[in-house]
């Protein structure tokens, strides 16, 4: 009798990547502390809703950040525009929360240099 080989099952990237935030959620910090310093709204977008899926779903992250299933859906959607309060409850949901860094020192002497010449 010839046993069929079995395939894992076909994954979408956003699958594998919410795998990896589950497995090591320093991992979805490190990429949103990225998407942060280079400000790109869309890909904060794309990754608050990985994140979303990988911290406990709609349901539950909605209700930690105290707001409807709806509301969280439009706040995280291709369209979305998060106000900060939004932004800040969502984060808080997942154990995160947002804070200010100055920007890397090789910047900051370039500044310096330029205002010294």
């Amino acid at each position: 009798m010839k046993s069929e080989k079995q395939h894992p099952r076909d994954r979408s990237y956003d699958e594998a990547v919410v795998e990896v935030f589950q497995a090591d959620p320093a991992v979805a910090v490190e990429l949103l502390n990225d998407i942060l310093a280079d400000g790109d709204q869309a890909e904060l977008l794309i990754a608050l809703r990985q994140m979303t899926k990988a911290f406990g779903g709609v349901t539950a992250i909605a209700e930690k950040a105290n707001l409807n299933q709806t509301q969280l859906y439009r706040t995280l959607s291709e369209n979305g525009n998060p106000a900060l309060t939004s932004l800040a409850a969502i984060l808080k949901a997942m154990g995160l929360r947002l804070a200010v860094q100055p920007i890397k020192a090789k910047s900051q002497r370039t500044r310096a240099t330029k205002k010294a010449a």
